[in-house]
C-alpha cells in the first residue's frame, strides 16, 4: 500500500447500511442531478422540489453549485481540471447523503451547444463573450451535453410549478418506501 494510504482503515463494513436508514426515514434514497445553463432555473426547481417532498415528509438535501463553490470547493477555479475535481467532490458528498437514506438534489451547470445563448438571466454569458469572465462554461471552457437524461424540464416552455410537478411525478414512485 502506498504511504499516502497506509494509515487509512475504512470502516464501511462496521456502519449501518443504507437500507436500515431508508427504513427509519420511510423513503428510498435517490440522487437527482439537475444540469443546465447558468440562470436556467435549476436552483429554483431544486428548491420547489425540496418543498414538495418536505410537505410529504421526505428528508432531502440540496447541493447547489454556487453554494458548494463558497464552501467545500472554494479553493477550486474554473479550469477544466478544477471543474472535474468540483464534480468529483460533489459526487462523493452525494454518496455520503445517499448512504444516510437522504434524497439528494444536485443543481449544477452543464450547458449544450443548442441552448447555450438562449437564456442569460444573470448576464453572465454576455460578460463572458466580452472577455470579462474567463473559463466560463459554454463560452471558453469545454462542456459535455447530457446524453441520456432520465427527465428533461424545459424551463423555457414550462413555468416553475409545471416543472416541479413534472419532477414530482417522476421522483415520487422512486422514493416511496415499500415495506
Amino acid at each position: 500500500m502506498s504511504e499516502k494510504g497506509s494509515n487509512i482503515y475504512p470502516v464501511f463494513d462496521w456502519i449501518l447500511l443504507r437500507n436500515s436508514k431508508e427504513k427509519l426515514l420511510n423513503q428510498h434514497a435517490l440522487v437527482i442531478w439537475m444540469s443546465g445553463l447558468s440562470g436556467a432555473g435549476k436552483s429554483t426547481l431544486a428548491a420547489g422540489l425540496e418543498r414538495e417532498l418536505f410537505k410529504r415528509n421526505y428528508l432531502t438535501q440540496i447541493i447547489d453549485g454556487d453554494n458548494v463553490r463558497t464552501g467545500l470547493n472554494r479553493n477550486l477555479s474554473f479550469t477544466d481540471e478544477d471543474r472535474k475535481e468540483n464534480l468529483r467532490r460533489i459526487a462523493e458528498l452525494s454518496k455520503l447523503f445517499i448512504n444516510c437514506g437522504v434524497i439528494t438534489i444536485n443543481s449544477f451547470i452543464s450547458p449544450t451547444n443548442e441552448s447555450r445563448e438562449q437564456r442569460d438571466s444573470k448576464g453572465l454569458y454576455k460578460k463572458a463573450r466580452q472577455g470579462l469572465i474567463k473559463n466560463f462554461t459554454g463560452i471558453d471552457s469545454s462542456f459535455e451535453p447530457p446524453e441520456n437524461p432520465d427527465i428533461e424540464i424545459r424551463t423555457n416552455l414550462l413555468n416553475i410549478d409545471e416543472g416541479v410537478d413534472k419532477l414530482m411525478n417522476y421522483v415520487l414512485p422512486i422514493v416511496k418506501y415499500k415495506k
